[in-house]
Formats: structure tokens, sequence, C-alpha cells
């Protein structure tokens, strides 16, 4: 897995992407994102193209990135 760089401040969103192996790694780490942001009810936007996933963290009903956006943020890095 390569990484994209860290997590940067994009239109009011956390953004953040990675580089896996293949496919199935890809998937693997997304459902390991779901289960967090399921189990703490707060989900990011995920886009899966091939081997690279792009998450955005931001609370929509704030208008931009709260301290819950970067706690989650630090959480998706764990899960690495």
């Amino acid at each position: 897995m390569s990484e994209n760089g860290d997590w940067v401040e994009r239109d009011a969103a956390l953004e953040r992407t990675l580089e896996f192996d293949g496919f199935r790694d890809a998937i693997g780490f997304v459902d390991r994102l779901a289960d967090l942001a399921e189990s703490e009810n707060h989900h990011p936007d995920i886009a899966i193209s091939y081997r690279r996933v792009t998450i955005r963290w931001t609370t929509h009903s704030s208008g931009g990135i709260t301290d819950r956006d970067r706690e989650l943020a630090a959480r998706t890095d764990e899960l690495l």
C-alpha cells in the first residue's frame, strides 16, 4: 500500500487518498472503515477506484470539519 500524502483540508472536509496493492485489499480496508463509521454513527464519503480509496470526513450539519472529524481521521489512520 502507498499513501498519497496526509490528510488535507479540501472543500470543508478532511481528505486522504490511499493506494492499496489490489482491489481486495482496498475493499478490505473500506470494510474496516465502515465498521468504525457505524460504531461511531458518523460516516465519511468514500470513493473507490480499483485499488485507490479516497476518504472525506466532514460534518454536514456543521458545514465543515469538526473535532469529531479530526478524531475519526486519526482513527482511520490506525486502521492502516
